[in-house]
């Protein structure tokens, strides 16, 4: 893939000003539709599974009807763990990923999902994709896969959730935390012994005391998956997964079969869809942190000092984790980004 240049997001911006004149030559005959199927990580009727409906639903429109994708919720398919090999292996063409998952066999993929201690802003996190390189190298990641890297999903903080009072930094040593990713060896150099629990077990994990704390997923989802009914304590600022980026992953045999037009639709879809999913989530975060207090949670927030110093020790542990060039070149691409912005 060539690199993103400003004229590249000129042709992007053209091609969603012209989706208009498109639907208005009509809908394009059968023969002329291109169908695929996506899996996404998401249980069917959750509000990121509506978002990923509504960016199979702009794709459709963006197209003229050319390029039809029907999403799958997570594990409707294949489970989710073999969704990397299946749509490398062509069984179905797209999935929603979050490259933390895979951070173990491609250490880049750390970098790509969520940093901890990283930037505290969304916003910052989809610069660094956008504006300094971040999706070229993104889509190195996979290339040698056989599968293309399309766009990012990029919204905020998730919390800790935990039994016990976190109220520093200094708190997480010798506490048992569920964690994944890159989160899992930088919270295990900050004293913290790591369980890498899938997601559906963290419920049960903390009502059974096999971890004290643990992430899991945004706010309005853990609300709504009962996580006030075990965990006592919602910490924040969400330290360990500041800011999130998951990500729309096609086949590249496939992708490469699709016309320009296509192609640059979806990436216009994915990043509607980033933005809009992002200020749900901010909206809907003030209303879910009052339904946790209402449940008797306590909702401790950690001195900002204390997070802005915990970054600083946070670069070793991802110096250590970056153990191969494109893991490397990820790494000291957000650094430096993280030295202009004042956070290093």
């Amino acid at each position: 893939m060539t690199h993103t240049t400003r004229r590249h997001f000129v042709t992007v911006g053209a091609a969603a000003l012209a989706a208009p004149a498109i639907l208005a030559s009509g809908r394009a005959g059968a023969q002329d539709v291109t169908r695929w199927r996506m899996q996404a990580l998401w249980g069917g009727g959750t509000t990121p599974m509506l978002y990923e409906e509504r960016f199979c639903a702009r794709v459709l429109e963006l197209t003229g009807g050319t390029l039809e994708i029907t999403p799958f919720a997570g594990g409707q398919i294949v489970p989710a763990a073999q969704a990397f090999d299946a749509v490398r292996g062509g069984a179905f063409q797209m999935m929603k990923t979050f490259d933390g998952y895979t951070a173990g066999k491609i250490p880049a993929h750390g970098f790509s999902s969520t940093v901890p201690f990283g930037f505290p802003e969304a916003d910052q996190y989809e610069a660094w994709f956008y504006e300094r390189g971040g999706l070229e190298l993104a889509r190195e990641s996979y290339a040698s896969a056989g599968m293309t890297y399309i766009a990012p999903t990029v919204y905020g903080e998730e919390p800790l959730h935990s039994t016990v009072p976190i109220r520093s930094i200094a708190d997480l040593n010798g506490k048992k935390g569920r964690f994944v990713g890159l989160a899992a060896a930088v919270m295990g150099d900050f004293g913290v012994a790591v369980s890498p629990l899938p997601t559906g077990e963290v419920y049960s994990a903390l009502d059974k005391g096999l971890v004290d704390m643990a992430d899991r997923g945004d706010i309005q989802a853990n609300y709504e998956e009962g996580l006030h009914e075990v965990a006592p304590f919602l910490i924040l600022p969400g330290f360990h997964q500041p800011s999130t980026a998951t990500s729309y992953v096609a086949n590249t045999a496939a992708h490469n079969a699709l016309s320009d037009q296509q192609k640059v639709a979806l990436e216009v879809a994915a990043r509607e869809i980033s933005g809009s999913l992002r200020q749900n989530i901010i909206v809907k975060n003030g209303e879910y942190l009052a339904k946790f207090q209402e449940a008797g949670v306590e909702v401790i927030d950690l001195d900002p000092a204390d997070i802005a110093e915990a970054r600083v020790r946070a670069v070793d542990s991802w110096a250590k984790a970056a153990t191969d060039d494109l893991s490397k070149r990820m790494m000291d691409s957000q650094v430096a980004l993280m030295q202009e912005l004042r956070l290093l």
